[in-house]
């Protein structure tokens, strides 16, 4: 039998990409799953695909749209043994004095606030069965300074506090906290960054793409499947005490910079 056979694993931004790459991860295992998505058509997608799975709408950054989601899988499971605040957006792009405060704030709101209010119930809820995995996925642009996308570094930063902020408050309950950092992973997310940095620094995206390869040692993307292997390592027996970790899976990112 897997280990994740009784395991209850609850995810946000988990109809596509790296969430939904967790969610496929952990459903391969026998795991219960319980995915929200702001994305409407996402959640129908997923939902078709596995029929198994929770699959709701839901958006992170509105507590009671989030509560809605959390508040029936907790009724129906009784709490989570893994809980991935995934959501995230990379905000927009140019030099700090071009930028927009309401796109700042939304770009926080999506990666941190999402990240808070998803801790806050994981912490509740592991809290009264004394065990539990939170992870909150950052990114290296948590770990690096990153020219033409300050709102996203900062969130990105914010959410490397918070981790190792909840891994000392939540340690002594038996629940451990890590944070997820991504490089570049291939996809349409990835796409849509590469777009926008192209238009803020004047640039081909071809050379926006080049740059990513070339600042990595192992000259290569990120797959998503990557990430849920991680998550899925985290979760096992084999990560029983690993916590307050950031942990990158991005093939060694040498420099952010241009």
């Amino acid at each position: 039998m897997s280990q994740f056979e009784a395991t209850r694993v609850v995810i946000t931004a988990g109809a596509a990409g790296i969430g939904r790459a967790m969610a496929e991860r952990f459903l391969a295992e026998g795991a219960r799953v319980a995915i929200c998505d702001v994305d409407a058509v996402a959640v129908e997608a997923f939902r078709a695909a596995h029929p198994t799975a929770v699959a709701q709408q839901a958006d992170v950054t509105n507590p009671e749209s989030l509560g809605g989601f959390l508040g029936q899988v907790e009724r129906d499971w009784g709490g989570a043994d893994v809980a991935a605040a995934n959501a995230g957006i990379g905000g927009p792009a140019g030099a700090i004095e071009d930028l927009d405060l309401a796109e700042w704030r939304a770009c926080l709101s999506v990666n941190l606030d999402g990240a808070f209010l998803t801790g806050q119930w994981a912490a509740r809820v592991m809290k009264a069965q004394k065990s539990g995995l939170l992870l909150l996925t950052s990114s290296t642009a948590g770990l690096f300074g990153y020219p033409m996308r300050s709102p996203y570094a900062t969130a990105k930063w914010g959410i490397i506090g918070l981790m190792k902020t909840l891994a000392m408050e939540l340690g002594p309950y038996g629940i451990r906290v890590n944070a997820l950092c991504p490089g570049a992973v291939e996809g349409p997310r990835m796409d849509r960054v590469v777009t926008a940095e192209a238009r803020a620094h004047g640039e081909a995206e071809a050379a926006i793409r080049r740059r990513y390869v070339e600042g990595v040692s192992l000259k290569t993307w990120v797959m998503a499947e990557d990430i849920a292997e991680m998550a899925a390592f985290l979760a096992s027996s084999a990560g029983s005490r690993i916590s307050g970790q950031a942990l990158a899976i991005d093939g060694h990112t040498e420099t952010l910079a241009p």
